[in-house]
């Protein structure tokens, strides 16, 4: 079996509803992306998002190839990129073929990604997010009353702005879910917007009225020292790590025992580079959750995880 050539397809989604946070807050209902197809000599594709234009730089590497060596193709797409860094559009370019090479291998064993990579069970935890910074109290209301009314127990809510609203927000959320569950479970994310006293300040007097399950993105996703400050100033977890790119840059909030949770996707080079990432916080007991998930794959992923809590979902029905 051979890699024989690919196509990208771009497309636009409309969004049920506005997505947006505390760095743009008016909010967007419109996805622009690509779909990349890779193509074997036998007929078999492999489909994976996250395709751009980088794709034509980093075929050669795997024209011709088995398709089956996801981790010599994966290797080999890193080493390329090492002069320049695993950034940008190579970095999403890596990530997709990678993910293409799976679901190949996946359709030669003529069975689930899931049991290819190694799992017993299709299925996993997710938890609801809005992203809906821009989204009115009714409509923030009604998403999460619909996901609760899915069996969905946890929910995200996005903050940063003004703590009154924050707090507002939050209660919003927790209502919702609190139609069919005891107690739910509520996670904040602030999307690096504060300082870290400011972090500390606003989670500190959140958690005077609510029980927050973790604190997303409290602090910028570099700044160790601040993250690890902020964990130790507030009773909920700290999660961060979703717009970092390898198993690299995981390493100094991993080392410093700076976040409680580690936010982990196949956008992070691929199945293969979420796979050592999701191996390296398991050697370090740290639990992991995967964010920012398009398409149904990504729970099959979550499944081979060691240490996995639960995947985010945003646009269920339609991911």
């Amino acid at each position: 079996m051979k890699i024989t050539d690919y196509k990208l397809e771009t497309y636009l989604e409309l969004m049920d509803r506005p997505l947006g946070d505390a760095n743009g807050p008016e909010g967007d209902d419109l996805i622009v992306s690509s779909i990349l197809i890779l193509n074997t000599d036998q007929g078999i594709s492999g489909i994976a998002p996250l395709g751009n234009s980088q794709v034509d730089n980093l075929f050669n590497i795997i024209e011709g190839k088995d398709p089956r060596e996801t981790f010599t193709h994966w290797q080999n797409m890193i080493r390329y990129a090492f002069k320049g860094g695993d950034e940008g559009e190579v970095h999403g370019a890596i990530s997709a073929i990678d993910i293409a090479l799976w679901d190949i291998k996946s359709k030669v064993n003529d069975q689930p990604l899931w049991k290819t990579l190694g799992s017993d069970d299709p299925k996993c935890k997710v938890y609801a997010s809005d992203i809906g910074y821009c989204l009115t109290d009714e409509d923030l209301y009604k998403f999460f009353k619909e996901m609760s009314d899915k069996g969905v127990d946890s929910g995200k809510v996005k903050i940063g702005l003004s703590y009154e609203d924050d707090l507002r927000r939050v209660g919003i959320v927790h209502d919702a879910l609190a139609e069919n569950c005891k107690r739910p479970r509520i996670m904040v994310d602030s999307n690096e917007y504060w300082s870290v006293k400011q972090a500390v300040q606003t989670i500190s007097k959140l958690e005077e009225k609510f029980d927050i399950f973790w604190a997303e993105e409290p602090a910028r996703r570099w700044d160790y020292k601040g993250l690890k400050m902020v964990s130790e100033n507030i009773k909920a977890a700290v999660a961060s790590g979703e717009n970092l790119n390898n198993v690299g840059d995981f390493y100094p909030l991993i080392d410093n025992q700076a976040v409680d949770i580690l936010n982990v996707s196949s956008y992070q080079s691929g199945i293969t580079g979420l796979r050592q990432i999701g191996n390296f916080a398991y050697a370090y007991e740290l639990p992991v959750t995967t964010m920012n998930c398009i398409g149904n794959y990504n729970a099959q992923i979550a499944t081979s995880i060691p240490n996995h809590i639960m995947m985010e979902v945003v646009d269920p029905g339609r991911e």
